[in-house]
């Protein structure tokens, strides 16, 4: 599970960050595998602006669950800092920690310089990213990222751009997004799978798809809760500015410039939604085609309540159970998604 903080009408930031850590213990509770925060700077819908403190305190308030990062923005800081972050996170919390990277560089111009480097930082990755995990493996030119060194923390590559062939040549999983284009991503995977190199941070390749999952009693309440995020990203790519959450009754999409309207159609497209039969047939049908290791569930809507009991249904449809291991729920049911990949 990833979850951004994303900020509601009338909540400010703190209640959203303190919400990630309530639903990172109900994440435990309900079996998930793993729990990931996101990080984002200047936007005023969402409050995951420093992914590691926040995976910390959401590692020290569970037991069980793999906490991690989806994702440390590698432009946005020094690779030295990261290593002794993370190696701080492992030390504190061993074997419960993973490193989720990726690369984005800032949503505006102003967020960009605030953060001390242009858009095209973002091709120097490669160069941070080696330089990253040569620290955990015995420091650079005499700077050793105390307490990182000789410490086994599994890294990720979000694949923006050319993730996954850089997944591939780093041999690390591969974290991709099904919103991209079912096609597309599957020829991405392909790809990574062909080229992947075995390194220490990987003997062959993992693939995680990433993608919103919504479960209600109708296909239409489905589509509601979906709204208010579409809407902030239609938003977003018309303003230049990424809102809170409002209720769906005060979305018109009727209202909305022809220009609103095509970003919202958009937005409310790649989703998994509707009952928990369509949803099963529909997540059973990915996986099969994608042949993922796991799935990433990122959701965003404005009702907390139904967001929360969409992935309580989500953990029963999959068989997820508090040992942390895909399992058949108590009683004679049988899960209805009866995949290998871990949700």
């Amino acid at each position: 599970m990833l979850d951004r903080s994303r900020v509601r009408r009338g909540q400010s930031h703190p209640e959203a960050l303190r919400e990630t850590v309530e639903f990172g213990q109900l994440a435990e509770e309900w079996g998930y595998h793993r729990f990931w925060v996101s990080e984002h700077h200047s936007v005023p819908g969402v409050a995951g602006s420093a992914p590691t403190v926040l995976a910390a305190a959401v590692a020290g308030a569970t037991s069980r669950i793999r906490v991690g990062t989806g994702g440390v923005m590698l432009p946005n800081h020094q690779p030295l800092v990261v290593a002794e972050q993370f190696g701080v996170l492992e030390s504190l919390f061993p074997g419960r920690i993973d490193m989720g990277l990726g690369r984005s560089v800032g949503f505006t111009g102003g967020v960009r310089r605030a953060l001390g480097h242009g858009k095209d930082d973002a091709d120097d990755v490669d160069q941070q990213l080696t330089e990253l995990l040569d620290y955990f493996s015995g420091g650079r030119q005499g700077v050793h990222a105390w307490p990182a060194e000789g410490l086994r923390v599994p890294a990720f590559l979000l694949a923006i751009g050319s993730g996954a062939d850089r997944a591939a040549r780093f041999g690390l999983p591969l974290v991709i997004a099904a919103a991209r284009g079912e096609d597309a991503m599957v020829r991405s995977i392909e790809q990574y799978r062909t080229d992947f190199r075995a390194t220490r941070w990987g003997s062959e390749p993992v693939v995680i798809v990433s993608g919103s999952i919504v479960l209600a009693d109708t296909a239409e309440q489905a589509r509601r809760l979906l709204m208010p995020e579409a809407w902030a990203a239609a938003y977003s790519r018309t303003r230049g500015e990424f809102p809170v959450l409002i209720p769906p009754e005060d979305i018109d999409p009727a209202a909305m410039t022809e220009r609103e309207r095509q970003f919202f159609d958009a937005s409310m497209q790649g989703h998994l939604a509707g009952t928990e039969e369509t949803v099963a047939e529909e997540l059973e049908r990915l996986l099969d085609r994608t042949g993922a290791d796991e799935f990433l569930v990122h959701t965003s809507t404005y009702d907390r309540a139904a967001r929360l009991e969409s992935h309580r249904r989500l953990a029963r449809l999959v068989g997820l159970a508090p040992s942390d291991r895909l399992c058949a729920p108590s009683g004679d049911t049988e899960p209805l998604v009866a995949s290998k990949a871990r949700t």
